[in-house]
Parts: structure tokens; C-alpha cells; sequence
């Protein structure tokens, strides 16, 4: 098998092999064309007679636009027709997720739509084909974390207080959201990216012929979301504080959720994924943090009674942020790994680019209008 799988590397077949449609872009590619009745469509690769770009070249699958696939089995990427929107669309198995429709809606209409304190997604539409489970229809978002990272302490505190924001928000309105994890925490990215991008190769333009045009969170700001209501449920304040069983996402580190028994009270539960969100991704990884050891270790006790309620940790992280200086806020985050040569060149750039900012009265902490 192995002196096989070398041959066919040895013979440049295995990357258009790799191109090709797989079983879980089929489920798609069979719905295309329900799909641009309901007004969406799909990219050419899953359009029906779809030929590859690189048959009879030299060209890598890779490197071609119509060789992306999509590798999450209930996410696609679309436009919407009517106005070229660039939407994510998501099959809803309400198995999976019994109530993150009606979660997704409680929170996409109003009273609660409108509100700037409600940092969930805004579900665009619900596609109902003939015989399926509903395609739940989304803005095309950005992961907070990653590309491009956060380049200052003044852009972590307004990712940090925007979600914190939003999850407090959604308690106040007695739903947990059990998964807000760093997966989960998402960007807009309508105003960093004005040409958007490609949905599979993000760092590529829409239509992959160059890079994406950027701009910074500094330049640009921001609004940051939470997605992915499949384990969020609504508890009824009338019948006391909750006790529910165990859902493990994607943070499976919860202490009341080690035995996978326990009945326990989800609220506390989202008060330690964020804050484990800071100290797994940031805390560990880069310097300058230590403003937050105090607040995250209370975030993260094991006993989540002594955890802070998201209305203290919105206040104290209030009170934390007005004692950074505008100093610390615009200085660069950088790695704990980060060679000493390489610091220095991006230091440099660094503050040529904050001497621009301030010239241009960018704030130090980019909130979006």
C-alpha cells in the first residue's frame, strides 16, 4: 500500500484526485439547484456539469478557485442573488441541535435584534426544501482569532468586551449559550474586508486571482459575534436557578463536566469558556497579559460557584480596561516564542504604523461606530 501511494505521488495524480467532489460535497452539489430557487448560489464547483479547471494542465487542484472544498459536513458557503452577499449556509439537525433555531430567531428578531448589546449572528433566512431539515442562512464571518491576529492590547479589550457584552446579553435574556469557545467567536468582517474573500482560502480575494484586500482592526474596526447556537438552550427563570446534564463542545476542560454526570448549572459553565479562551490562546501564548491573571483565574475555578456572574465580570473588566494606560493599549502583542531579531524588525513596523494611527486619531481601542 505504501510503495502505492508513492507511485501515485511519483505520478502527480494524487492532488486531482484530492479535487475531487468527495461524498460530503455531494449532499450539496444534489441540492444546487433547490437551492438558487430558494435565491442562493453555490460556487461553480458544485453547480451541476461542473468540470475541473486543471483537467488536461499541469495546474495543482490547490491552486485553483473551483478546487476548494468545503470539509464541514453541515457548512457551505453561498451568494446570495439578489444582492451578491457573500452567506454561510448551515443544515440544521435538530438531533444535533434541537433548539438553535428557535434560539437563533429569539435573538434576529425584535425587541432583542436592534439591541447593540446582542452580539449573536443574525440568521438572514431559513430555507425549507422538500423532505430535508432547514439550511439556516448567516452573514459570512471571519474567526476573531486568527488571520489577521490581534496586533494590540487595545484591539484584544474590544474583542474581550464585545463578547463578554454579547454573552451577558444572552444571559440577561435566560439563555446559556454552552459553547462559547474559541471557535465560536467570529468577526464581521464587512468593514476589514470591503471586497470580502474567499470563503475556503481566506486569505485569498473572492474570485482567488490575489490576496484579500485587508485592513487592520485599528484602521477598521469591528463588530464580533457569537455563532453556533446548537447547544444553547432557554431556562425558564421561574423555575429557578437551572441544573441541566453535561454538554461538551468544543472547551471539553470544564471541572463540573469531567464525570459527564453531574447535573450542573450551564451559566457558570460559559463564565469559564471565556475566560479559558484568554488564558488557553493568549495568556500562554504571548506576553504583556498580566492584567488579567486576576479576573481569568476567578473565570476559571473549579468550583463554579465561586465563579463571577458575567454582570461582575463586565464590570470588573470595565475597571481593568480604564487603568490601562493609552501606552499599553497601543503597544504590540507579541509571543512568548518570538526570536529577539524578528521582535525588533516588527517593533519597528510596529510603531511607524500606531504613528500613522494617531496622526489619523484612530482610537486606541477600535470600537466599531
Amino acid at each position: 500500500m505504501a510503495q502505492e501511494f508513492l507511485d501515485r505521488l511519483d505520478n502527480h495524480t494524487l492532488g486531482r484526485e484530492l479535487g475531487d467532489i468527495d461524498p460530503v460535497e455531494t449532499w450539496w452539489v444534489e441540492r444546487q439547484e433547490a437551492l438558487e430557487q430558494a435565491g442562493y448560489m453555490l460556487r461553480p464547483r458544485y453547480r451541476p456539469g461542473w468540470k475541473p479547471s486543471w483537467a488536461g494542465t499541469k495546474k495543482e487542484y490547490f491552486r485553483c478557485e473551483d478546487g476548494q472544498k468545503k470539509y464541514w459536513r453541515l457548512n457551505m458557503d453561498a451568494t446570495r442573488i439578489s444582492d451578491g452577499r457573500a452567506v454561510m449556509l448551515k443544515r440544521l439537525l435538530r438531533e444535533e441541535g434541537p433548539y438553535e433555531l428557535q434560539i437563533n430567531q429569539l435573538f434576529s428578531t425584535e425587541p432583542l435584534h436592534s439591541n447593540p448589546r446582542n452580539h449573536c449572528v443574525h440568521l438572514l433566512d431559513v430555507i425549507e426544501l422538500p423532505n430535508e431539515s432547514p439550511i439556516l442562512v448567516h452573514p459570512l464571518l471571519r474567526q476573531s482569532f486568527r488571520k489577521p491576529p490581534l496586533q494590540t492590547f487595545g484591539e484584544f479589550v474590544a474583542l474581550f468586551a464585545q463578547i463578554c457584552e454579547g454573552v451577558q446579553f444572552m444571559h440577561e435574556n435566560h439563555v446559556a449559550h454552552r459553547d462559547c469557545t474559541f471557535a465560536n467567536i467570529m468577526l464581521d468582517p464587512s468593514n476589514m474586508y470591503p471586497e470580502s474573500f474567499h470563503p475556503v482560502r481566506i486569505s485569498r480575494s473572492k474570485d482567488f486571482r490575489h490576496k484579500a484586500k485587508a485592513y487592520s482592526r485599528t484602521r477598521r474596526p469591528t463588530r464580533y459575534l457569537l455563532i453556533d447556537f446548537g447547544l444553547s438552550r432557554y431556562y425558564d427563570p421561574a423555575n429557578g436557578p437551572p441544573l441541566d446534564k453535561p454538554l461538551r463542545g468544543g472547551d471539553k476542560s470544564a471541572p463540573e463536566h469531567q464525570d459527564g454526570k453531574t447535573l450542573c448549572n450551564p451559566f457558570p459553565t460559559d463564565v469559564y469558556y471565556l475566560g479559558n479562551v484568554v488564558r488557553g490562546y493568549l495568556m500562554k501564548k504571548y506576553h504583556g497579559f498580566e492584567f488579567m491573571e486576576s479576573l481569568v483565574a476567578d473565570m476559571v475555578q473549579d468550583d463554579p460557584t465561586r465563579r463571577p456572574k458575567m454582570d461582575e465580570v463586565v464590570t470588573r473588566f470595565l475597571e481593568i480596561k480604564d487603568k490601562l494606560s493609552t501606552w499599553k493599549l497601543r503597544s504590540r502583542i507579541v509571543r512568548q516564542d518570538e526570536i529577539w531579531p524578528l521582535a525588533v524588525w516588527r517593533s519597528f513596523g510596529h510603531w511607524y504604523r500606531t504613528v500613522g494611527y494617531v496622526l489619523g486619531r484612530k482610537a486606541a481601542i477600535p470600537e466599531p461606530k
